[in-house]
C-alpha cells in the first residue's frame, strides 16, 4: 500500500503549466469503438492509467490488435460490429467501472460468454442498473448477489434492440445499452430525465454509426441504428477535465497562483465543475477555444481566488458527479457554507464518497454536515484548516488525490494511505504538482 504526504504551501502558491492527461471516458471509447470498426484507428493523447489499460487489454482478450507505438500513441485493427471473439480468461477490468459496464454492453450484443471481475473496490460496486436493460435485450447474466462481480454474461444468438426508460441520468448505463444495440437489428432507444454525458453519441457519430440524440416529451433520448459498418479514424484525445480539476482547485485556494492546464476537455456535460467555482467567485478564463475530435478543448488559466459558498445545482450533477470530492476542498477554504444533495449516486462510486469525504474531513478540521443526498460544507473563508491526518483513501483514486489538494492549504501535512489507486486515472498527478511547486511525495 503506497502513503503520499501533501505538505502546505506556504508563500506563493502555485505556478506555470501542466498538460491535462488524456480524457478516461474518451481514452475507454477509442479503444472499444476502433475494435468495431474494420480497419486499424491511431490514438493519440491515450491515457495510460491502468483503467484504460485494463480496457485494452479485454478488447485485445475479445479479439482486436492493439499495440502501443509511443507514449499516448496506439494503434487499433478492429474486427468489425459483430466480429468480437470468445475470450478465452476472464477479463479483469481493475478498478474501472467505466471499463466494465461499457464491455458488458458490448459482450451482451455478441453471441459469446465473457466473465468479468474487478478488485476489491469495484467488486463491490452494483452493476444491476446495466444488468436489467441488458437482460430485455436477451443476454443472460450469473452475479454475486446484488449483481456485483465476478459476473458472467452470455449474449444471445441475435440481440433484440428495445427502448429502454432508464430511472437515472447515467452515462455509463445509456452506452452499455447503445453498445449491445450496435450488433441488434433496428433501432435501440435509451430516454433519461436528464442530459447525461455524450461521447459515446460524439464518438458512434465520428465512426460513421447513425445515431439520433433529442429531448423528447421531457426526456433525453439517444437511438442508435443497429449492425452499421464503422469506420476506422484517427483520434486525438482531449484532456481529462475531471483530472484537471485538481489542479484548478488547488491554484484556486493557495493565494498567488497562476497556473495553466493545456487541451482541457470542455463538453458542457463534463464542466458543471467549473461553472460552480465560477459562481463561487474563481477566477478561471478559458483561452484558445477549438474543436478536437469532435469536442469542445481549451486551455485553462487558473488564479488564487476569494471563493464564497453556494449551492451547487442538484441539476448540474452528471456534468460534475466525479468532481463532488475535489468541490468539497473548495468549499473547505470557503467563506459561508458551500451545499451539495441530488447526489446519491456518490454512493455507489469507487467508495461512498459521501460518507468518505465527510469522515476525512472532519478529520482534517473542516465542519461539513452529512445527508443522505449529499453534503453541506462550512468553509473557512481562506483559514486553513488543521490538517494533521491521515486519510484512507478507501480504494479511490478520487478521494486520494482530493485530499492531498487539501493538504496543500492545511495547517499541517496530510497523508493518503491506499494512493496508489491514483494511478488508474492520473499517473502524472505527483511530478504534475511536483512541477508548479507542490511539496508532494510518498513517504
Amino acid at each position: 500500500m503506497t502513503t503520499i504526504a501533501a505538505r502546505p504551501l506556504g508563500q506563493g502558491g502555485l505556478n506555470g503549466a501542466i498538460d491535462a492527461p488524456g480524457d478516461k471516458s474518451i481514452s475507454h471509447r477509442s479503444l472499444m469503438f476502433g475494435a468495431l470498426a474494420v480497419g486499424r484507428t491511431e490514438v493519440s493523447g491515450l491515457l495510460e492509467g491502468e483503467d484504460v489499460r485494463a480496457t485494452a487489454g479485454a478488447m485485445r482478450a475479445l479479439g482486436a490488435t492493439i499495440e502501443r507505438r509511443a507514449e499516448g500513441r496506439w494503434s487499433i485493427d478492429g474486427v468489425g460490429v459483430g466480429g468480437l471473439a470468445e475470450p478465452s480468461g476472464v477479463l479483469d477490468m481493475g478498478n474501472s467501472g467505466t471499463g466494465a459496464r461499457l464491455l458488458m454492453g458490448l459482450v451482451a450484443g455478441h453471441d459469446i460468454t465473457a466473465t468479468f471481475t474487478g478488485d476489491a473496490s469495484l467488486s463491490k460496486r452494483p452493476m444491476q442498473r446495466v444488468i436489467e436493460p441488458l437482460s430485455r435485450m436477451g443476454a443472460v447474466f450469473q452475479s454475486r448477489e446484488g449483481g456485483r462481480l465476478p459476473l458472467t454474461v452470455t449474449g444471445p444468438e441475435t440481440a433484440m434492440p428495445i427502448d429502454y426508460v432508464s430511472p437515472v441520468a447515467s452515462a455509463q448505463v445509456k452506452s452499455a445499452v447503445l453498445l449491445a444495440g450496435l450488433n441488434a437489428p433496428g433501432v435501440t432507444t435509451v430516454r433519461e430525465p436528464k442530459p447525461s454525458r455524450d461521447h459515446t453519441e460524439n464518438m458512434l457519430r465520428q465512426f460513421g454509426a447513425e445515431v439520433e440524440s433529442r429531448e423528447e416529451d421531457g426526456l433525453f433520448v439517444a437511438k442508435v441504428t443497429g449492425q452499421p459498418e464503422l469506420r476506422p479514424q484517427t483520434i486525438e484525445v482531449p484532456g481529462d477535465p475531471s483530472s484537471a480539476a485538481f489542479a484548478t482547485v488547488a491554484a484556486l485556494i493557495l493565494p498567488g497562483s497562476d497556473v495553466t492546464i493545456r487541451n482541457v476537455g470542455l463538453n458542457p456535460l463534463r464542466a458543471g465543475l467549473f461553472e460552480v467555482l465560477r459562481a463561487m467567485g474563481g477566477s478561471i478564463e478559458v483561452l484558445g477555444e477549438r474543436v478536437q475530435g469532435g469536442e469542445p478543448v481549451g486551455d485553462l488559466r487558473v488564479r488564487g481566488s476569494d471563493l464564497k459558498g453556494v449551492a451547487a445545482p442538484p441539476a448540474n450533477a452528471a456534468s460534475m458527479i466525479d468532481e463532488y470530492p475535489i468541490l468539497c476542498v473548495a468549499a473547505a477554504l470557503a467563506e459561508g457554507r458551500t451545499e451539495m444533495r441530488g447526489i446519491e449516486e456518490l454512493r455507489v462510486k469507487e467508495s461512498d464518497r459521501i460518507a468518505v469525504m465527510v469522515q476525512g474531513l472532519r478529520a482534517a478540521g473542516v465542519e461539513v454536515e452529512e445527508h443522505e443526498d449529499g453534503m453541506t460544507v462550512h468553509g473557512g473563508a481562506g483559514k486553513c484548516p488543521a490538517g494533521g491526518c491521515s486519510i484512507d483513501a478507501s480504494h479511490d483514486h478520487r478521494i486520494a488525490m482530493s485530499f492531498l489538494v487539501l493538504g496543500l492549504a492545511a495547517e499541517a501535512a496530510i497523508e493518503v494511505t491506499g494512493a496508489e489507486t491514483i494511478a488508474t486515472s492520473y499517473p502524472a498527478f505527483t511530478g504534475h504538482f511536483r512541477g508548479l511547486g507542490a511539496d508532494i511525495a510518498e513517504i
